[in-house]
C-alpha cells in the first residue's frame, strides 16, 4: 500500500494527509461490510450495537455468586467483579481519570489506580486522588446462582446519577 500524499512540509514523515486516511478507512469500511454481505444502505439499518459486537466485545457476561465479599478481575473483558456487604457491583477495569487499569489492594480494602494515585471504595465511590468521579459501573442482574453484566450498559455517577446507584444486585 502506499501512502500517498504527505503533511505539507514533511516529506519524510510517514505521517498521511486527512484526505488519505478517509479514503483508506473508507475503502477498509465498504470492504469489511461487503465481506459481511452487506451493501452501503443495508448497513444503515443495523443496530447501532451491532458494531460495537463486532469491534469490541460480547454484551453480557455471567459470573457465579462468590460465597464472601472479595474482588474478581476478568481481565479479558475489562470487568471488575465486587461482592462487598452483601450487595453485588460490577465495575470498568479502568480508572476513570485517565483510563488506567485499577488495582485491588485488598490489604486496605480498596481500588487505587496506580498512575495518579485516586483511590475509590469497594462500591467504586472515590476516596481521593486525581479523579473527580466514582468508578463507572455497569448494568447487573441476578440470574439463580450467577451474577450477569451488561457490558453495553455503562454508568458514570456524574451523568447517570440515578443509573449508577441502581447499577447493584442485593444479596
Amino acid at each position: 500500500m502506499t501512502v500517498g500524499r504527505r503533511v505539507q512540509g514533511c516529506e519524510t514523515c510517514p505521517l498521511v494527509d486527512r484526505r488519505d486516511f478517509l479514503e483508506h478507512a473508507t475503502i477498509a469500511v465498504a470492504s469489511a461490510l461487503a465481506a459481511l454481505g452487506l451493501s452501503p444502505v443495508q448497513s444503515r439499518a443495523l443496530d447501532r450495537r451491532f458494531g460495537r459486537a463486532v469491534w469490541s466485545r460480547d454484551e453480557e457476561h455471567a459470573y457465579p455468586i462468590p460465597a464472601t465479599d472479595g474482588v474478581t478481575i476478568d481481565k479479558e473483558n475489562q470487568i471488575i467483579l465486587v461482592r462487598f456487604k452483601d450487595r453485588m457491583y460490577a465495575f470498568n477495569l479502568s480508572c476513570p481519570h485517565q483510563n488506567t487499569v485499577l488495582h485491588w489492594l485488598a490489604d486496605e480494602g480498596r481500588f487505587q489506580c496506580p498512575k495518579h494515585k485516586s483511590r475509590y471504595q469497594p462500591d467504586g465511590v472515590f476516596i481521593s486522588g486525581r479523579a473527580t468521579r466514582n468508578m463507572d459501573r455497569f448494568a447487573v442482574r441476578r440470574d439463580a446462582a450467577t451474577i450477569v453484566v451488561d457490558v453495553d450498559k455503562m454508568y458514570r455517577s456524574d451523568k447517570n446519577a440515578g443509573e449508577w446507584e441502581a447499577a447493584v444486585v442485593t444479596l
